[in-house]
């Protein structure tokens, strides 16, 4: 889209000399054809000739002949400065680069498939993409912020700039061959504009989007939104509690019943030197994280739980509370 922005001007510049050079040649042929009474095809022969400077035909025999020549080499020599200096400032502008660096992007575009379309690229734009690139999935930024333009191709991001909600904007990200969209510039009011888009152009793709505040929750989800993720309320959660069970290192919400949880198994807690059969109760362990980072999958029964250990659980909120208060650190209180 920038590309187009810039080139319109050059080709604004192009369509007033095309016309420039269209008039002269129309007024040079007429002013020869009624001053010298040549024909219209000779006059328009003379009007070129005279015009580019070439001066294989004869002068005028009349004053007014003449002065019709000199003025229409005056206006040629002006006529081919404006265009050179048009096409210069083209091409020492950049403007060419950006334009088949717009073209080179887009057929890059083209290509994917079962791609994700982020929406901003702000901080939480920024980190969805990272966790993408981590996870080796294709994905297409889109921006209106400049700034952003930059740092993403900086990063070397697919990146396009135009407003996320556009129709031809979101075309142009591939969202028929998109796998999802998500949502997540800065303002509720565009997030819900984005995902009435994406749904109106996409019913059946994916929309995850971001809410600031509660209300928008419930407006995104009436707007289309599959998932609607509060950024600062996850937070808040999250800091609670970790603050609550320090032991508790990373979480993951399954789905609205099950949570996947990696606890530490600290000195003094009530459930060293147990066995998994002795804790699991209604959680299933779904492995066991060795001192030495190395991950063992499916432990058996019987296998001894010791200090400097994480335990990897899948449970309901209330199996998992079993665990993290079994796994409590001597001396924090429940």
């Amino acid at each position: 889209m920038r590309a187009r922005e810039e080139l319109a001007p050059f080709l604004r510049r192009l369509s007033v000399l095309g016309l420039l050079v269209a008039g002269l040649l129309v007024a040079g042929t007429i002013g020869f054809v009624l001053v010298e009474g040549v024909s219209v095809g000779y006059g328009l022969e003379w009007t070129l000739d005279t015009a580019v400077t070439t001066g294989s035909i004869p002068n005028p025999s009349s004053t007014g002949g003449q002065v019709l020549k000199i003025v229409i080499e005056v206006l040629g020599v002006g006529t081919l400065f404006y265009g050179l200096v048009t096409v210069t400032e083209f091409f020492v502008a950049g403007h060419l680069g950006d334009l088949l660096e717009h073209r080179r992007a887009q057929k890059m575009i083209d290509a994917l498939t079962d791609h994700h379309i982020i929406c901003g690229f702000g901080r939480v734009g920024r980190q969805v993409a990272r966790d993408l690139r981590a996870a080796n999935a294709r994905y297409v930024v889109i921006d209106d912020n400049p700034e952003n333009r930059e740092l993403a191709a900086g990063v070397g991001v697919r990146f396009l700039e135009g407003q996320p909600a556009d129709d031809e904007i979101l075309l142009q990200a591939g969202i028929d061959r998109a796998q999802a969209v998500i949502a997540c510039v800065d303002s509720d009011a565009e997030n819900i504009f984005i995902t009435l888009t994406a749904k109106e152009i996409r019913p059946d793709i994916l929309v995850i989007a971001r809410a600031s505040v509660e209300d928008s929750e419930k407006k995104l989800k009436r707007a289309g939104a599959d998932r609607v993720i509060s950024p600062y309320k996850s937070s808040g959660s999250e800091m609670a509690r970790l603050a609550l069970h320090p032991q508790v290192g990373n979480a993951v919400d399954v789905s609205t019943e099950y949570r996947l949880e990696e606890i530490e198994i600290t000195e003094g807690c009530q459930g060293v030197g147990k066995t998994v059969g002795d804790i699991r109760g209604g959680a299933l362990v779904v492995g066991i994280r060795k001192s030495d980072g190395r991950l063992e999958p499916s432990p058996p029964a019987d296998a001894v739980l010791r200090a400097g250990e994480r335990l990897v659980a899948l449970g309901t909120p209330r199996t998992l509370e079993r665990l993290e208060h079994l796994f409590q650190p001597a001396g924090v209180g429940a």
